[in-house]
């Protein structure tokens, strides 16, 4: 059975039913989007303008702009009730949000492996979680890299191979129950392969626990992490099939919880200056002597 592909019009029907309650349903998505943005520190970058790919509702939008106050966001995501719902902020939100010089950010509904952005127009390019929401993350990478100004960022998270490894392992009926998540070491390689320069990984294990099987699917379910493989089941999951899953759950209880795996891999590099012409001819540069 093929579970290289992801059904990507089940992905975007999945997000955008949850849309209206994502906010209760985010706090992973929201904690990997802490833990992005203190990366930031490191790096020296004034953006003019930032690019969130999969911004969902606009969870990143706050930190961006607190930190870049001078730089136009715009939000990108494959589900308009994500944007949408995106746009019911707070009283006052929108004014604080909007610090800067364009206001309110730009949403818009695109899919990551063609964005409707001129070439080099961007400084960072941001993405949380969105990844392994794809049927192949080079297509989305490589647009990156095209999008960004040579000394342009891109930052991105995504979940590793061993998310949800207890949920998989539960299962013995042949389909996909959980993504397929890309190895944080070929990511690397993604990155150089797309063009990308001085390229640095890194990854945590979050783990999550629960005091049932249950509970954890209703949480999964409500942040959209359900499997969106084709080759998961479309057919409703059989009696049997449950029951072995929970008692194969059950036997990994510790000290009264279930636990939940989550592998975070955060990425990010740089784009270079262009080795090499369109019609691949090599590129050499002189620095000139300084005078004096």
């Amino acid at each position: 059975m093929n579970t290289g592909f992801v059904d990507r019009q089940h992905v975007a029907r999945r997000f955008s039913r949850i849309a209206p309650n994502y906010a209760d349903g985010d706090f992973l998505v929201r904690e990997i989007d802490r833990r992005m943005q203190e990366r930031l520190d490191y790096v020296s970058l004034q953006p003019k303008r930032i690019v969130d790919l999969g911004c969902s509702r606009g969870g990143s939008f706050a930190g961006l702009a607190a930190r870049y106050p001078e730089a136009e966001l715009i939000g990108l995501d494959i589900s308009p009730a994500m944007l949408a719902n995106g746009r019911q902020t707070r009283p006052g939100w929108q004014r604080w949000l909007g610090i800067g010089r364009t206001g309110e950010p730009l949403r818009l509904a695109a899919d990551a492996a063609n964005l409707p952005l001129k070439n080099r127009s961007a400084a960072l390019v941001w993405s949380n979680l969105l990844l392994h929401w794809l049927d192949n993350p080079i297509p989305a990478l490589a647009e990156a890299h095209r999008a960004l100004e040579v000394g342009g960022l891109l930052m991105f998270s995504t979940l590793g191979p061993d998310t949800l490894k207890e949920l998989r392992s539960s299962f013995a009926d042949g389909y996909a129950h959980t993504q397929h998540f890309a190895d944080m070491h070929d990511l690397g390689d993604m990155l150089v392969g797309c063009g990308f320069a001085d390229p640095v990984m890194d990854m945590e294990v979050v783990t999550l626990t629960y005091d049932d099987f249950d509970a954890m699917l209703a949480e999964l379910r409500a942040a959209g992490s359900s499997c969106a493989m084709k080759a998961r089941r479309h057919g409703l999951t059989g009696r049997q099939s449950w029951a072995g899953a929970r008692t194969a759950y059950e036997n990994l209880r510790r000290d009264g919880r279930l636990p939940a795996t989550f592998e975070v891999i955060y990425g990010h590099a740089w784009k270079a200056a262009p080795k090499q012409t369109p019609d691949g001819r090599a590129i050499v540069r002189f620095d000139l002597p300084r005078k004096g």
